[in-house]
């Protein structure tokens, strides 16, 4: 990228798979928003494949202006051609003023796309289920509060978020809000089942280290409940004595068997079978990296009684 400081934090395709070969929705421009800067750059992965080049950058400057919005985050393509990312605040890094901007099929600024005065309380991921007419978005924090380093305090202050919020699809108006209480702090990254005919679907939580799945209920309404939870780790040389996993980020197979997430402290991927979604089974695990490895000061002890890493 040209410029420094963006933090290219998730990225986005104009297109969604499914229109792969089809010339009129071509999948071949990488969306990246960039979450400090508040940039959004628009790379060419198809002039030449081996050397992706810039197409374009959305400025914040023309977003501010023609939305309010700042600190973009998550880009989903949408059926109309239009781009949509979710923005975590205003220019002064209040979660008050985050929501939801629309990029045209040229990339250009469109506006907003929830309804006057339906903005979620914080901001983050969210993921849309046509079939089911509903979207659902998760809650991170205030700008002003996690670009400054993650403060625990801040949690008990309310500049982190603990909610899930359920829009109208495509029409905008936010219909319900679900509050995951302790055991949901810091919900992040979010995903339907693959099958659209299943009106489920999965959300880690980072700092509970707990995969909360969701669903609607016979009276339409959604509900939720804690389905996996990481043990945090009793550990020695840290900032805190006991660990939580961390759940950064998580995907689902494509036909919908597996979970896999990932604990960013403890530095585990995990698989979890989830053909019944109420009940995940773990069925495998390997360690990648994390807090807790060979040549680390900080020392975790395991179940059995023994030291990590060993």
């Amino acid at each position: 990228m040209p410029y420094v400081g963006d933090e290219l934090h998730h990225s986005g395709w104009n297109a969604c798979s499914s229109c792969y070969g089809d010339q009129s929705a071509s999948r071949r421009y990488l969306v990246l928003p960039s979450i400090i800067s508040g940039r959004i750059y628009i790379i060419d992965t198809k002039q030449t494949p081996k050397a992706p080049t810039l197409h374009k950058v959305v400025e914040p400057a023309d977003i501010m202006q023609k939305t309010g919005l700042a600190y973009p985050h998550t880009a989903h393509c949408l059926a109309s051609g239009e781009i949509m990312v979710s923005c975590l605040g205003d220019k002064d890094g209040k979660a008050e003023g985050n929501g939801f901007l629309l990029l045209d099929s040229e990339f250009n600024v469109k506006g907003r796309w929830e309804k006057p005065g339906h903005s979620p309380l914080f901001g983050y991921d969210f993921w849309y289920q046509p079939r089911h007419k509903t979207m659902i978005s998760t809650s991170w924090g205030a700008p002003a509060a996690f670009t400054t380093g993650f403060n625990l305090q801040h949690v008990s202050d309310g500049l982190y978020g603990r909610h899930l919020h359920v829009y109208s699809w495509p029409g905008g108006e936010l219909k319900q809000t679900l509050d995951l209480g302790n055991t949901g702090l810091l919900p992040l990254e979010i995903r339907f089942l693959h099958d659209p005919s299943k009106d489920t679907g999965f959300v880690g939580c980072a700092l509970t280290s707990n995969m909360v799945r969701f669903f609607e209920t016979p009276d339409r309404s959604w509900s939720h409940e804690v389905v996996i939870s990481v043990k945090p780790l009793k550990v020695q040389n840290w900032i805190l004595p006991e660990m939580p996993g961390l759940i950064t980020n998580f995907l689902m197979s494509l036909d919908d068997r597996h979970l896999y997430l990932v604990n960013w402290l403890h530095g585990d991927v995990r698989q979890y079978n989830i053909e019944d979604p109420k009940n995940p089974v773990l069925t495998g695990q390997v360690w990648v990296g994390g807090l807790i490895q060979k040549g680390s000061s900080v020392l975790a002890e395991a179940d059995d009684g023994t030291t990590l890493p060993g």
